[in-house]
């Protein structure tokens, strides 16, 4: 668990820094350069999302249960990743209505991914790790927004077909890890078994 609880701090810590602390950030990006912080970013990242896999692993283990949530709410997650899969993907397609819509479809994707697994599962692991993406979820919507507001962002759009084009990417990848994918990398069969 402890693991897990330092790799959580680690990765949502470097990703919190535009919420709480951007000034540094500024700092950083005129010390090192874009690029050099976006290589300290990535590495702090990546050490961070290594400690929370290894960590998450050690503790399914021995797992503590906090509560036992009942079969109709894996359903109902597999059901509200559809939406986290098309908003991931949405995230990455330049001119969605979509984007101009919510404004941070990565973030929000984060927040329904987080909130559907945190409602299937009930030992602590799943407690710590999914509920801290909630929260960092929640916390980093809620202040990118309000930076776009500020610097009076506008979010361009092109033709329905990028929005077509995200949601059929986000359908394609959600069928690919919900039938195939999650079990081998996860080891746990959202459909059964």
């Amino acid at each position: 668990m402890t693991l897990l609880i330092l790799g959580l701090a680690t990765f949502l810590g470097i990703h919190s820094i535009r919420i709480f602390a951007d000034g540094f950030r500024n700092a950083q990006v005129a010390k090192l350069g874009l690029d050099g912080w976006k290589a300290v970013y990535a590495i702090v990242s990546i050490a961070g999302f290594v400690l929370i896999v290894y960590g998450y692993g050690e503790a399914r283990l021995t797992p503590v249960a906090i509560w036992s949530p009942p079969l109709w709410t894996r359903h109902l997650a597999a059901l509200l990743t559809v939406p986290a899969f098309i908003l991931l993907a949405a995230a990455y397609v330049p001119g969605t209505r979509i984007k101009r819509a919510v404004g941070h479809p990565m973030v929000a994707g984060v927040k329904v991914w987080a909130f559907a697994h945190l409602i299937a599962n009930g030992t602590l692991a799943d407690v710590l790790l999914f509920g801290s993406f909630l929260a960092w979820a929640i916390l980093d919507y809620v202040s990118a927004r309000r930076r776009d507001r500020a610097a009076g962002t506008k979010y361009v759009t092109g033709s329905i077909t990028r929005d077509l084009a995200a949601v059929v990417v986000g359908l394609a990848a959600w069928t690919a890890f919900a039938f195939w994918l999650h079990i081998w990398l996860i080891g746990v069969r959202p459909f059964g078994g």
